[in-house]
């Protein structure tokens, strides 16, 4: 998996999702701001992230709590809940 550049810095996050709250606009494609990184980080259960920009090849990973997912600034992606999970996503830029 990807990792966020040393030189980013945490701003804000995400309330804490579940399998019943998780926005729509989440399960399908979607992109951060320019600049933007995201950190999906699985509290509880798994979660598909896939990077679905045509860019790249097609990526699915699946999230738990021990694997996190790290998103690029505009690049295409979208989750897919797998059943239970609880999760939040960390947004990083530059200071």
């Amino acid at each position: 998996m990807k990792s966020i550049p040393a030189e980013m810095i945490h701003y804000k996050s995400t309330p804490v999702f579940t399998q019943d709250s998780v926005p729509a606009a989440l399960q399908r494609s979607h992109t951060t701001a320019d600049g933007v990184w995201g950190r999906i980080t699985i509290l509880e259960g798994s979660l598909l992230y896939r990077i679905t920009d045509e860019r790249f090849p097609l990526e699915e990973v699946i999230l738990t709590p021990a694997s996190f997912g790290v998103v690029e600034p505009q690049v295409k992606h979208e989750v897919q809940v797998m059943g239970p999970v609880r999760f939040q996503v960390d947004f990083h830029r530059q200071q």
